[in-house]
């Protein structure tokens, strides 16, 4: 049975022309207005020709581009309305001047202590005492470390600078904030009974054991607060990040025990659909409106309206007619990647999976090839947008969800349950909720174990031509596989030679630059460690800018390693002490930066080394934790040391340590790092107590490796590689045994300079990846 496209192509068009126009807010009005005049005298043509020609002589062409024009005309109107008030000049004229703002608004989104950013909607903006009345969805940035658990819903005070975004971005005003977010109001009653049921759900979850305690909130309730970074890498690679995910099978599963459980009750057709309504409206307040979430619940609202009414229902018109309201209820959506996902993912199921899963029964079990099909017809369908996040293939995607996908539904209505009984009896809630961490363990294991197989992702073209190229290739496989009647024998032979040929060129040209990388440097190199013998100094570099952390002690070893990398500029340069071992070599690199920051100085040497930077034009700032900046498109953060320590406690104790992360809306290569200097065990304590601290892909191991470590911060930092700056048969015993120890058992690879000279980090479709000028980097055991 062929899918009825009538409704879905039009609101593809109409999908298309918001998302390009809602960048171009000026041509909004004009654009809407044609769209209608254009709309008027194709209904009249349409209208026309249907009332002079019978039904089998109308041309439905002529419908489609009524209907077309008519769902333009009604989305750019939207859109219209929209932009007039999304970015008021009085704002944005007072983020242009870096004016400071005071603003209350209302949390859209949960606050968790040490979270980088949150959504919310600004009521009120006040600067230099004129209050303005707005409404603006915004993304508010800021170090929440004394921040309790928020709840959506909330209304805050924040004070702070505004920044104007692009046209088309979700957030009409991005917020940085000066501190916290002050509380003014709880959340009204009708959502903080979500608030409580997610905050003692998410607290239980964290106290079951491994990925499977951090992967089971967001299975049941979407909440990815707990998933590290290396396990949200991990679902990534191995296609299964949709099940964090909550959208239409999670709403279909809901509805569905509802349905059935309203039939044994022996309740009445009305009742049932009202009760489903109602308990549908209770799961998107407890999983929050995100976009997938209001797809799946307004396609479920308009089936059960249907049954209200006794017609009929087709998945692909019920799938546009969702899309199209939520388009015109918020045209932003139309550049929502989560939301175009959603829909992408619901069509591949609805046009596809069905197709497949008969072709594939020829040669397997029924049963069997469902369960692949599906899986299979959801990536064909999403995998050209994701190349546009990831230019990347997961060569395991569909055997993994195969694998991980019966788990999922148990994890979820497990874990719904144990959510909403938690509160009320919670030995019970603690009883279910560990029977819904097996399913979850299970998916995290099934992740983590094809995420680490050899190539887990190949790489393909990013950018609008992978996207044609990847849709040229799947529209052959599909006719050639699914419609070979509408091809010739000659035409079959043609495509499948194409497809073979194009196969044979991408693994060839897989395999030689694998080949290539192993045996030569990478040039897209995005952290460096110089072989500068027992010392630091390690490049960072991020869209074109560069930073160097220490100079270790040798200005010859640094040149030669600049040179090298092709380094002739930095941007940023860190001291974090004034040993020699971290700054003898700072002449070699005289006159390059045009930031320095230095940490506690306690000879005059070390105030005379600034001041030849700061004559060679040099910006010299002493940060303490807290200060922050950009480097390209990364957000560097100073963690230590504290402001009052500064001018007391000189030396390896008081050296900088910072991070790196990639900002909002990081393109490529946002590697998370953390460097720590020459920090001690007492220093590192107060570190990690004081700073929130998350999983990264990179650390710098402190004071080259010495026994002075506290493992708890490398246990948090939960690194995937260790970088030490260290001196061949040193004297100091540098590193130690205990800290290679410590680093094996939380599974971090090391690369030391005495061993490996050079290493380089990359950013790849795979994850990062360790390049080292001699010998292997040491695994973990």
């Amino acid at each position: 049975m062929r899918a009825d496209l009538r409704l879905a192509v039009p609101v593809g068009v109409a999908w298309a022309f918001t998302a390009v126009l809602i960048a171009v807010p000026s041509a909004l009005p004009l654009s809407s207005a044609v769209c209608w005049a254009l709309a008027g005298i194709a209904t009249c043509v349409a209208a026309r020709i249907n009332a002079t020609r019978p039904r089998a002589e109308r041309i439905p062409a002529v419908n489609a581009v009524a209907l077309c024009l008519t769902l333009c005309g009604l989305l750019l109107s939207s859109a219209t309305v929209h932009a007039a008030w999304r970015q008021p000049q009085v704002l944005v004229e007072a983020a242009e001047a870096g004016r400071s703002i005071s603003a209350t608004g209302v949390t859209t989104q949960p606050v968790h202590e040490g979270q980088p950013r949150f959504r919310a909607l600004l009521h009120t903006v006040d600067i230099g005492g004129i209050s303005t009345e707005v409404s603006l969805p915004v993304l508010v940035f800021g170090s929440f470390e004394d921040s309790a658990d928020i709840g959506i819903g909330t209304r805050v005070q924040l004070t702070g600078r505004l920044a104007a975004t692009a046209p088309q971005d979700a957030a009409a005003f991005l917020i940085f904030t000066d501190g916290s977010p002050v509380v003014t109001s709880p959340p009204p009653g009708y959502l903080d009974w979500a608030n409580d049921l997610r905050r003692t759900f998410l607290d239980a979850a964290m106290g079951l054991p491994g990925d499977g305690g951090a992967l089971l909130p967001g299975l049941a309730i979407g909440d990815t607060t707990a998933v590290s970074d290396s396990l949200d890498e991990s679902m990534k690679a191995s296609s299964l990040s949709h099940l964090t995910a909550v959208s239409g099978a999670n709403c279909a599963v809901v509805i569905g025990l509802v349905l059935l459980c309203g039939r044994a009750l022996g309740l009445p057709r009305g009742w049932r659909i009202g009760a489903s309504l109602f308990i549908l409206l209770a799961f998107v307040t407890l999983v929050t409106p995100e976009p997938s979430v209001l797809r799946a619940a307004v396609m479920a609202a308009l089936v059960l309206l249907a049954m209200a009414v006794g017609r009929p229902v087709s998945g692909v018109p019920v799938l546009a007619l969702a899309a199209v309201g939520l388009l015109a209820f918020d045209p932003w959506l139309a550049r929502s990647y989560g939301f175009t996902l959603s829909v992408l993912a619901t069509a591949g199921l609805l046009t596809l999976a069905g197709p497949l899963a008969r072709k594939l029964g020829r040669w397997l079990p029924y049963p069997i090839a469902v369960a692949i099909s599906v899986p299979l017809a959801a990536q064909l369908a999403c995998q050209p947008v994701l190349i546009l996040l990831n230019p990347s293939l997961p060569t395991y995607g569909v055997i993994a969800n195969v694998l991980a996908g019966p788990a999922a539904p148990v994890a979820t209505i497990a874990g719904l349950i144990a959510c909403l009984i938690l509160p009320a009896l919670p030995m019970a809630g603690m009883m279910i909720a560990h029977i819904a961490w097996l399913p979850s363990a299970w998916i995290a294991g099934v992740a983590t174990f094809f995420s680490r197989l050899p190539g887990a992702s190949l790489p393909w073209p990013g950018g609008g031509a992978g996207v044609m190229l990847l849709l040229t290739a799947a529209t052959i496989m599909l006719l050639v596989v699914l419609r070979p009647a509408f091809l010739s024998h000659s035409m079959r032979r043609v495509a499948a030679f194409v497809l073979a040929a194009g196969c044979a060129v991408y693994f060839g040209s897989v395999g030689g630059e694998q080949l290539r990388r192993r045996l030569s440097p990478p040039t897209d190199w995005n952290i460096a460690s110089c072989d500068v013998g027992q010392g630091d100094a390690i490049l960072v570099r991020s869209a074109g800018a560069v930073a160097l952390i220490d100079t270790g002690p040798d200005p010859e070893l640094l040149s030669y390693c600049l040179s090298t990398l092709g380094v002739n500029h930095l941007d940023l340069l860190v001291l974090t002490h004034f040993d020699a071992d971290h700054v003898g070599g700072a002449s070699a690199v005289l006159g390059q930066p045009a930031h320095v920051l230095a940490g506690p100085s306690s000879e005059p040497a070390d105030e005379l080394l600034l001041s030849t930077f700061a004559q060679a034009g040099a910006l010299i700032d002493r940060p303490s934790r807290g200060h922050s900046g950009e480097l390209g498109e990364l957000r560097w953060r100073v963690l230590w040391p504290p402001a009052k320590l500064i001018g007391v406690v000189p030396g390896n104790q008081a050296s900088v340590a910072m991070s790196f992360r990639g900002v909002e809306g990081c393109g490529n290569a946002c590697i998370g790092s953390v460097f720590l200097g020459d920090l001690g065990e007492q220093s590192q304590s107060m570190l990690l107590a004081t700073n929130p601290l998350g999983a990264v892909d990179v650390v710098h191991v402190s004071h080259h490796g010495s026994a002075d470590q506290d493992a708890r911060l490398y246990t948090r930092l939960d690194a995937a590689i260790g970088l030490i700056g260290v001196g061949a048969e040193n004297r100091y015993g540098h590193p130690s045994a205990d800290i290679l120890h410590t680093l094996a058992g939380i599974g971090t690879t090391v690369a030391r300079t005495d061993h490996n000279g050079m290493a380089l980090v990359s950013s790849t479709v795979r994850g990062v990846e360790l390049w080292t000028e001699r010998n292997a980097a040491t695994p973990p055991d």
